[in-house]
């Protein structure tokens, strides 16, 4: 394939897909990856795409595509925990869903259930759950931002008048002491929101969480009445040993 008919079939993929790995662009045109990225860079600097690690998304999803590119890390480990929550669900409960891409793929596991009772602040949850016609879903109040979240003083107030059975909660980064992190003030608010207005809270996050750091300080591990995830560092272990947290692995 020439390198102009493929420069055009990768922009039309990208804008079709608002994002698309380098895996994938390898595999649809069956090239090497040292020649996709190649590619990528020489579209990129033509302002044709825009150029992320890992992949390209078009530039008229700009502002979202942090988001898209989050929601394809990995994507199969999300999936696995979503599935081993949704069987902690029965029929008829009530639940919250936080923002993330990770409780975005509990919100998809748990399609077959029936009659929950469902509040959020997350957008794209709440579009995928209304697919269920049995479901109650109550969308929150508050400012809503480009990756679907919706946060504010409103979201924590509204939160807070509800006692549900189950918070499904995200979070961006777990320190070695077991302390829970996030970038956002104004985000944290809302989680610790959604844990004092739930029974069970269920921390859903993969392994690359335990490697970051965030500034803002919601709680530690002790605080969730479950950790779901794929894979534990050491020192998670050692927390969990004196911690009244259950640890559900998801492989």
């Amino acid at each position: 394939m020439k390198q102009s008919i493929r420069h055009q079939k990768i922009m039309e993929l990208v804008n079709q897909h608002g994002y698309l790995s380098t895996e994938d662009l390898v595999i649809r045109l069956d090239v090497s990856p040292q020649t996709i990225r190649r590619d990528l860079n020489v579209l990129a600097e033509l302002n044709f795409i825009r150029r992320h690690h890992g992949g390209a998304a078009s530039p008229s999803s700009a502002e979202n595509s942090d988001y898209i590119e989050r929601k394809h890390f990995f994507s199969s480990q999300k999936n696995c925990i979503a599935q081993e929550v949704a069987k902690l669900i029965p029929n008829g409960a009530s639940l919250f869903i936080d923002i993330g891409t990770t409780p975005e793929a509990v919100a998809n596991a748990l399609l077959d259930h029936k009659s929950l009772r469902i509040v959020t602040n997350n957008l794209n949850a709440a579009h995928l759950l209304r697919q269920n016609e049995s479901f109650d879903i109550t969308m929150a109040s508050g400012s809503l931002r480009t990756d679907g979240g919706i946060i504010g003083e409103a979201t924590v107030n509204f939160i807070s008048q509800f006692r549900l059975d189950f918070g499904i909660l995200g979070i961006s980064a777990i320190d070695e002491d077991g302390s829970l992190l996030d970038y956002d003030y104004h985000e944290v608010q809302v989680k610790r929101a959604i844990m004092e207005s739930s029974r069970q809270t269920l921390l859903v996050t993969d392994h690359s969480k335990f490697t970051r750091q965030a500034i803002v300080r919601l709680g530690e591990l002790g605080d969730v009445e479950y950790l779901f995830t794929d894979e534990v560092p050491f020192p998670i272990c050692q927390y969990l040993q004196n911690a009244k947290t259950k640890l559900v692995i998801c492989q």
